[in-house]
């Protein structure tokens, strides 16, 4: 079996005004009368991606995507823009506008990592409107997830590129990261910000895929991709996405009736797999089906089989 379906071309695509000043990108694939299905990106800030559509059977599936506030051709974007109307709820909120606008009385939820986080806060809060999940990477956002990454946890495993990520941070700035990177990426300045942004981005395209791959460390140098990518995700961290600690697994019970997948990488450096097994072991009828070659990208081992293989079953 080919892990992706052959290239997925764009049916339709347009601007949805979801209020505070806010437009969303948002484009459709497939076949119109399919199963709707609502890709969810990660970051947040990363924006939609050609390849997300290429996971579905275009000929069973009507594949919606967007780009969440601030991200991708949403406007305005969160480069530069004030955030305080950018949270999950608001994204939550911005999820069901569409759904209602495109006539869909439920669909498939597909998402990583951040895209999960999304699913999830979604699906807790409108499980009527929801016919399964197709979960990869997962992340809550806890403050124990939240310190593996950005207080230590990962540095372990990747002390030299830890040390890059602490570079741009002051002594102070360097006992709470995220703090830190918060101060710098609202400063006036502008080469502060870009600069925080790279040094911010480069530690998750380091640390994103198995075995090293300097494609991703490129991609998130890209200034432009940074700077959006950085103030999004420390905006949401810094406020732990606007959740109760632990608000998602504790809650999970609300999914029951709801079939899951969640496709995890043993060795993902991201998003460790003890999230996965707990959202699992609180979640019932959900499978669990841990990819042993992989890490945190979409890419690695296993993966992107997996992720068919749950989406092929659905349809």
């Amino acid at each position: 079996m080919d892990e992706l379906y052959p290239p997925t071309p764009v049916r339709a695509d347009g601007m949805l005004d979801v209020g505070d000043g806010h437009r969303i990108y948002c484009q459709e694939a497939g076949n119109p009368q399919g199963k709707p299905v609502v890709v969810l990106h990660g970051g947040p800030g990363s924006g939609t991606a050609p390849m997300t559509r290429r996971h579905f059977d275009p000929e069973a599936y009507r594949i919606i995507l967007f780009d969440q506030r601030g991200s991708g051709r949403s406007t305005p974007n969160a480069g530069d823009d004030d955030l305080s109307a950018n949270t999950l709820w608001h994204l939550v909120s911005d999820m069901e506008l569409l759904r209602e606008r495109l006539n869909i009385e439920r669909w498939q939820l597909f998402g990583g990592s951040w895209g999960s986080t999304l699913a999830l806060a979604y699906a807790e809060t409108h499980p009527s409107r929801v016919s399964e999940m197709v979960l990869r990477g997962i992340f809550t956002v806890r403050q124990r997830e939240l310190d593996w990454l950005y207080r230590g946890g990962a540095a372990n495993l990747f002390p030299a590129e830890w040390d890059a990520f602490l570079e741009p941070l002051n002594e102070r700035q360097r006992e709470d990261p995220l703090a830190g990177y918060a101060e710098l990426l609202h400063s006036p300045d502008r080469a502060v910000r870009e600069r925080a942004a790279i040094a911010w981005s480069v530690w998750e395209g380091a640390t994103v895929a198995l075995l090293p791959q300097q494609s991703f460390v490129n991609q998130y140098a890209n200034p432009q991709f940074a700077l959006t990518f950085a103030r999004l995700a420390v905006h949401y961290f810094q406020h732990g996405a606007w959740l109760e600690e632990g608000q998602l697994i504790r809650d999970a019970g609300k999914l029951a009736g709801i079939p899951g997948v969640l496709v995890q990488g043993r060795y993902d450096a991201v998003c460790p797999p003890i999230t996965a097994y707990q959202l699992h072991r609180a979640w019932p009828g959900s499978t669990l089906k841990l990819t042993e070659s992989a890490g945190h990208a979409v890419t690695d081992p296993g993966i992107l089989a997996a992720l068919r293989e749950a989406t092929d079953g659905f349809h």
